[in-house]
């Protein structure tokens, strides 16, 4: 599951991305804890030149309202073609989801310990996504959901799921362009090893209410009952 994630980046950094051809506001929305209902920025399929803010959450074009969409964050590479929410805009809705790392919580015997996980060598995360836009005739609700896939073997240490992570511009390119399910099916994999930095981080990141530069900094791990013996 991907459930937490940060987007403290620059319109800058934005740019020398993705390039000088994507029109990005210069008064981006910065957040060190986006959680699912909260906005965040996305390139769409149908914009592929505009960097825009939806919600996360899908919330399907068919849905009697949009209660439900802070269930419908993730959506599992396996069998997304056949799930109801999803058959739809995995074939004619698609999306890069930008962020700069995303937390995990890892379980011990006592309690969950928040990670941060980014890019080894520092850059944007680019994490697959699919997108819908619901109307109840006088509201528009544009919404995405996260893809996700078995973990690296870094990240199988924290996590059993992680977002799918796309490296390169062939990838995002080819992920926005119009094509087949059948040929965008094979992209939702498992991403290679060694690309990820993963360390743990303050209990601050688990309430949604804390928002703050101080959620990325690397706390030290806690000594076990074993270290030493």
């Amino acid at each position: 599951m991907c459930g937490r994630f940060s987007f403290a980046v620059t319109a800058k950094k934005i740019k020398e991305t993705f390039g000088e051809e994507l029109n990005v506001n210069n008064d981006l929305k910065i957040s060190y804890n986006i959680a699912p209902t909260q906005e965040s920025y996305v390139i769409t399929n149908a914009q592929p030149d505009l960097l825009q803010l939806y919600k996360f959450g899908l919330v399907p074009y068919w849905a009697k309202d949009i209660s439900g969409a802070a269930k419908l964050i993730n959506a599992r590479s396996e069998g997304i073609e056949s799930k109801p929410s999803f058959r739809t805009p995995i074939k004619k809705r698609r999306c890069l989801v930008i962020v700069d790392s995303f937390y995990e919580w890892k379980r011990s015997s006592s309690q969950k310990i928040p990670y941060r996980i980014r890019m080894k060598d520092d850059q944007l995360m680019v994490v697959a996504g699919i997108w819908d836009s619901w109307t109840d005739g006088r509201d528009i609700v544009k919404s995405f959901s996260i893809i996700t896939t078995e973990p690296n073997e870094e990240m199988a240490s924290v996590h059993n799921r992680m977002p799918v992570i796309f490296e390169n511009k062939d990838q995002w390119n080819l992920w926005l362009k119009d094509q087949s399910v059948e040929n965008v099916l094979p992209m939702l994999k498992t991403p290679q090893n060694g690309i990820l930095d993963i360390y743990r981080v303050s209990t601050d990141v688990n309430s949604v209410r804390n928002n703050a530069p101080h959620l990325h900094k690397e706390v030290p791990e806690q000594p076990t009952l074993f270290d030493g013996l």
